[in-house]
């Protein structure tokens, strides 16, 4: 009797055939590339980072960059390369966990809707209908100023929200691999609901949820900062992009940088991630 896994698997190319596809394109290594250094500034901030981020220094108030300081300090004298390394820790943070629970409830609640379909799918879909009618920004901030600012309120209002985006795109992958022939297979078989659902069918529709992972932790990222920029996120001291920009917003016509260094580090990894996503989207994908 044949498994079918290898039913699932037909009309793909090979993993190293893909990859090697993929190291050819110059976007793919560009945003591995960023997001491998993102990652490292995140990991290890104190081993790249020249000053403390909170050393306050009165004699170096808003100093343009040098030298000694690269980006310039700010208005307490705090060096500003040393903030912005430092906010890469609280930002790579957002963009993973202000992610990858609703991309866990999405894909479960998703991949079981599209299955069973029937009643549950009719309130899965008013539900979708309920949520995508404000715009996610506004839902977040609302569900944020209920609970509260901060990083953990952020996180739990992002979850809240951002499940049913995750859970329509599994739905409809699930939806789509159910005409397959390896799905009726293994019901025809008398494999359980569960191991159809989670060894054969979700591996198979997967892949279109991972790019959108990638996508949408920069735009978490993006949230995040706009955010601490409000208030509702990351709070001072602690250095956050948003909330740096923030602090700079006062003095943009005497201290330029004090705006412009982190704006540049949240455009180069929201470019990171679409570029990195961009490229596991071709490697992903089957062809036939």
């Amino acid at each position: 009797m044949t498994d079918i896994t290898a039913l699932s698997a037909e009309a793909t190319i090979p993993q190293k055939t893909r990859l090697q596809l993929a190291l050819r394109k110059p976007g793919f290594l560009i945003g591995a590339f960023i997001i491998g250094v993102s990652a490292m500034l995140a990991l290890m901030p104190g081993v790249f980072a020249p000053y403390d981020p909170n050393l306050i220094d009165y004699v170096a108030v808003k100093q343009p960059p040098s030298w000694a300081h690269p980006f310039g300090t700010d208005m307490l004298g705090r060096d500003s390369l040393s903030r912005v390394i430092f906010a890469y820790k609280v930002n790579m943070q957002m963009a993973i966990l202000a992610t990858v629970f609703a991309m866990t409830i999405g894909v479960i609640v998703g991949a079981l809707v599209g299955y069973y379909r029937g009643f549950a799918d009719m309130i899965f879909g008013r539900v979708v209908d309920a949520v995508i009618t404000f715009p996610f920004l506004v839902l977040v901030i609302a569900v944020v100023a209920v609970l509260g600012p901060g990083l953990i309120n952020m996180y739990i209002a992002i979850t809240l929200v951002g499940w049913v985006y995750y859970a329509r795109l599994m739905r409809a992958e699930v939806i789509a691999q159910m005409g397959n022939d390896y799905a009726s297979a293994g019901v025809v078989m008398g494999y359980s609901d569960r191991r159809i659902i989670f060894r054969h069918l979700l591996p198979n529709a997967i892949t279109p949820v991972i790019v959108y992972w990638m996508t949408d932790m920069a735009l978490a990222i993006l949230l995040g900062s706009s955010l601490g920029y409000l208030g509702l996120g990351a709070q001072p001291p602690q250095a956050e992009w948003g909330v740096l920009i923030a602090e700079g917003r006062n003095f943009i016509t005497t201290a330029w940088w004090l705006s412009l260094m982190p704006g540049i580090a949240i455009v180069l990894t929201g470019l990171g991630f679409s570029l990195l996503g961009d490229g596991l989207a071709d490697l992903l994908r089957p062809r036939g």
